[in-house]
């Protein structure tokens, strides 16, 4: 299979049309390697649009999804990031090209021991795969400029929000099949917060939020 090729495709097929169009994040989409961090079984679709599958029934985000959130989060290289869910450890490899440090959090240790060893093999050395649950995000080294959770969730994440930087951002899929809502969630005070909706999708929901009960934002 002709990897650049079908990169190329999905860059210019179904990047583009989701408008994502800073061209920082289409130079980066061009450059990581999404076949690295794929499952073997599931190389020849690294670049199709839908969430393939991961060990221990998770799945990774489509394509574009992942691009727009790196298009909407507009993370620069001073700043510090928390990942929920790191899943392949794709994203976290995107946003360790564009932060100073990236925080990812996954709960199930054979993902995170696969995503440590992908980012270590394409050369991604400031992001940490910590295994933990991510409801409780990563206290100890809070406050965050930026936290996405890679996944869906019922509600906003109090604990987690409660962890952003004031003018920090969250980037977070929010509500139930088959109606769910990308957001970015700006803390703007000490318990002040804005909202914005950026689109509509449906995605897997991040392992542990099932519940509503750690949810009071």
């Amino acid at each position: 299979m002709n990897f650049e090729q079908a990169r190329f495709n999905m860059i210019e097929q179904q990047i583009r049309p989701w408008d994502v169009l800073d061209p920082s994040v289409l130079a980066l989409l061009a450059v990581v390697k999404r076949e690295d961090f794929v499952p073997a079984a599931y190389r020849n679709m690294a670049f199709t649009d839908v969430e393939l599958p991961l060990a221990g029934g998770q799945k990774m985000l489509p394509p574009r999804v992942e691009a727009r959130w790196m298009q909407e989060l507009q993370v620069e290289r001073h700043e510090k990031v928390l990942e929920i869910g790191t899943g392949s450890g794709y994203m976290a490899a995107l946003l360790g090209h564009k932060a100073q440090q990236v925080f990812s959090v996954e709960k199930d240790p054979a993902l995170a021991g696969a995503a440590r060893d992908a980012l270590r093999r394409n050369g991604v050395l400031n992001v940490t795969v910590v295994e933990g649950d991510g409801v409780k995000g990563l206290p100890g080294e809070a406050p965050f400029d930026v936290i996405l959770l890679s996944g869906s969730v019922p509600q906003a994440p109090q604990a987690l929000l409660d962890q952003l930087k004031i003018g920090g951002r969250m980037g977070l899929i929010v509500g139930d099949e088959p109606a769910m809502s990308a957001r970015i969630i700006t803390r703007t005070g000490e318990r002040e917060f804005t909202t914005k909706n950026l689109f509509e999708t449906v995605v897997q929901r991040l392992d542990g939020f099932d519940t509503g009960s750690h949810f009071t934002f």
